[in-house]
This record gives C-alpha cells, structure tokens and sequence, in this order.
C-alpha cells in the first residue's frame, strides 16, 4: 500500500471548535507520527501540527472533515515522494 508523509497544519481560533477537531483527529489516530500544539495567547489562536502517514484518500478525507469544521483553518503539506511502506527505509548503510 503506497502511503504518504503529510504535515496537517491547524490554526484553531474558536476553542469551541476544539471537541470536533480532537473526535476526528481522534479516527486517524493510526495514521498520526506525532502531533504538537503551541497556545498563541497574544494572538488569541491554538497552532496545531500533525504528522500523518497515510493514502492520499485517507489524507484527503481526513482533511476533508477537518475543513467542514468552523472556526479552524487547515492545510496539509505533502511529502514529494510517495513510497511503499518500509520501516527499513532509513537503515543506516554500510
């Protein structure tokens, strides 16, 4: 199965939009790396980062839902490469 490496992008302004945004993100949890939030208190904004290795349909879905919520903007980030599943892939080489 060909999976991709994306970074979803999420500036949350409304914190009520944050219950939504953690259910969803919550379906895709097999496909999260890593995830980091930074609280921007001037700016009165959440920043959110996810890292997701998935298929373009489970990326496209997920980005999907996470647009139809309002008060959040997102955007994802491809990985140029799309490649196999390899957990070996960046084995140190001899």
């Amino acid at each position: 199965m060909n999976t991709r490496i994306a970074l979803v992008g999420i500036i949350v302004e409304d914190i009520n939009a944050t219950d939504k945004l953690n259910k969803i993100l919550h379906e895709y949890q097999q496909y999260i790396v890593g995830r980091m939030g930074i609280p921007y208190h001037e700016k009165g904004v959440y920043i959110i980062s996810v890292v997701i290795d998935a298929t373009n349909d489970d990326i496209s879905s997920l980005s999907g839902k996470l647009g139809m919520i309002q008060g959040i903007n997102v955007k994802i980030n491809y990985s140029k490469s799309k490649k196999k599943n390899d957990k070996n892939q960046f084995k140190e080489q001899s």
